[in-house]
Formats: C-alpha cells, structure tokens, sequence
C-alpha cells in the first residue's frame, strides 16, 4: 500500500515575533476556521521531568546529556500570567498548568496565586488545574490549594510496581503516587481525575484492575489510547488499545452505562458503574478524534504558542513580552493565530501516518 502523507500542521497562522499591523480589542468571542471557541490554555511550565517514561521521555532520547531550556530562556511568573490574562480575556475559561512535570518548577505555587486571581470576562474564576506524575504530590497538595489551585490530575499508568516502574523507568514506586493522590484529596483539590496511557502488550494487563483499585472512591480514573506524539516514542498504530476495547473490558465484569458530557468539547467519553460506583472516562484521541470541538490552545514553557498538541511549529510570543509589545499587539496577534487555526491532525491519522521529522514532543507542550 502507498503510504499517505499526512499533513501535520496548517501554516496559514503568522509568526507571531513581530506585532500585527491590524490592532483590536478582545471580545471574548474568538473563533478558528472551523467555528471552534477559544476556551483552553495548557501552560507548560518545564520541559524537564523526574520520570522517564516510555511513551513521553524515554531514557534512550532523553538522557543525561539532553538539552533542556536555559532558565532564563523559560517564560517568568510575570509572562505568564500577564499571557493568561489576555487570553482570558479572548474568552478562556480553563488553565491547566502541564510540563514535563510541573511540580519541578521552584515556587510554582506563586505562579498559582497569580492566575488564580485572573476572572474570566464575565467576571468568574477561571478553572484552574494542574497535571502531574505525582511523585511530589503527597509534599505539595496543601500548599498548591492555599495558592489558589482547584484540581490536579495525577498520571499513574499501572498498579502493579513492577509494570509500573517499567512504564516510569526510574524505579518510583506506585504506593507513592498514591499517597499524593490520598493527599491531594485531604487538601481539597478533587475530584482527583487519574489518567493512564494504555500500551498494548506494556500496561494494557492493567486495566481492569486499575478500574477495580479506583471504584467506589473520590477518584475519576481516565484511560487514554497510546498517541503519536512526537517522533521519540516509535509509536505504532498496533500498540493502540481503542478505548471500546477498554470498556468491553471492564464492562464485562463491572457493568457500565454511558454518561452524557460535562460540557462541548470535553475529551473524555464518560461512564458510570450501574451499581453506583462511581464513573470512568476513555480519552479516544485516536480512534475518535474529537477534532470537531477541540477549543484547546498550548504555550510552551519558552513562550510559543501552539494551536495543536501534534504541531510541528509554534509561534513565539516571548519575542512580544519581551520586545515591549503592548498588551493589545499580543492580544491582536493571538486573535490572528487562532482565527488562520484549521488543525484536525487526528481526523486526518490514518494506519499509514508516519512520525513526522520536528514533531513537537508531549514533554515540551504537556498533554
């Protein structure tokens, strides 16, 4: 068979390292090409992380000698927050602090603080959350919550230690990250949402216990299909488990009734247990994409603002923050960006998709 190539990312969006010529003010009702709101920020706030795991950092790319971002090359608290305020004001709702592993960032807690008094344009809290691998967790839950955070998501991708540790690839043991996860919960910031990233033939054993361990508790536990993103992971369209395997799975020994969704947009398929124990989600990023309605923009921790988690460019915003830009030229030129937006890469994947060379890696934009 031919191989078809698939494009990856739309060009049609300016650079953005000089101020547009076209200045207007937000009104909160950005749109792309294809009528999608403007209603996500992903922040990632570290390239680096502790863990190394296999389908996001793998130790064979990411080895001692890899070149991380220089800390001054990284956007400051400052930068960041005033990025989240215009983007607020564009009509964003939802912040999600990402990484690499974002607890690695010293005193991100004070970064928390200062989002945590953005409000959206009609004058409400933004919805404020974090992802994380949890192996900092059980130390900062209380302090992330006085900050301002609201939730945390937590990565764990096994129950079993030693598949877990093989996922992890740096011998962290599962009990740990659920310590952070019971902690997170005492200090408030749940439901605690658990996501694992499902493997065929590496966690996929793991499924039905996973779904055992987090019924009946605060928790709402998300299986993911393995995604291709980035050219680091080798992925293949066979390591895929489809997320209707997932559920036949657990379906045949718990059954479960389909949930409507929380809001347009929301990645995760929702079910809940017939007898009431509690609902589980399935992210189906590849066998059903949900393109249609991604409203999800991503600023990278050096400032380039990515409108695709499988983006080969991104747009570089710190040339503005820090060329004294004004905040209605960085405003006017995120509205232009996200109005030239097409992207629906995981509507165009076929069998036949290849890793594309300058793919941009999940560690750099977070998931």
């Amino acid at each position: 068979m031919t191989e078809k190539i698939i494009p990856i990312f739309e060009r049609r969006a300016l650079p953005a390292s000089t101020a547009p010529l076209l200045l207007e003010q937000a009104n909160g009702e950005l749109q792309d090409t294809r009528a999608r709101r403007l209603h996500d920020l992903r922040i990632s706030v570290t390239d680096r992380c502790n863990f190394r795991c296999v389908y996001c950092m793998p130790k064979e790319i990411f080895g001692k000698d890899y070149p991380y971002q220089p800390h001054a090359a990284l956007l400051s608290f400052e930068e960041i927050t005033r990025v989240a305020r215009i983007f607020a004001a564009h009509g964003v709702e939802k912040l999600r602090l990402t990484g690499g592993e974002p607890l690695l960032r010293k005193n991100v807690e004070r970064l928390i603080a200062q989002l945590a008094a953005i409000r959206t344009t009609d004058g409400r809290t933004l919805d404020l959350t974090l992802t994380t691998n949890g192996s900092l967790l059980e130390k900062k839950a209380r302090a992330l919550k006085a900050a301002g955070l609201q939730r945390i998501t937590v990565s764990l991708d096994a129950l079993d230690d030693a598949v877990f540790k093989r996922m992890n690839d740096v011998d962290f043991a599962v009990a740990d990250v659920l310590r952070g996860i019971d902690a997170a919960h005492r200090a408030g910031l749940g439901p605690v949402k658990v996501n694992m990233v499902v493997k065929a033939g590496m966690n996929d054993d793991q499924i039905v216990p996973m779904a055992r361990h987090f019924k009946n508790t605060p928790s709402i536990l998300r299986f993911i299909e393995y995604m291709d993103v980035g050219a680091s992971n080798g992925w293949k369209m066979d390591q895929v488990i489809a997320s209707q395997e997932v559920i036949r799975r657990i379906a045949d020994v718990m059954p479960l009734d389909a949930l409507p969704a929380n809001y347009v947009g929301e990645t995760a398929n929702r079910w809940r247990y017939r007898d009431g124990g509690g609902e589980i989600g399935v992210i189906s990023s590849v066998t059903q994409a949900f393109c249609d309605d991604c409203s999800r923009a991503r600023l990278s921790t050096e400032g380039k603002l990515f409108t695709c988690l499988f983006a080969s460019h991104g747009h570089d915003l710190r040339a503005l923050l820090r060329g004294n830009a004004s905040d209605l030229e960085i405003s006017s030129t995120i509205a232009q960006i996200w109005r030239a937006r097409g992207d629906r890469y995981s509507q165009l994947r076929t069998e036949q998709t290849r890793p594309a060379a300058g793919k941009v890696e999940m560690s750099y934009i977070g998931g």
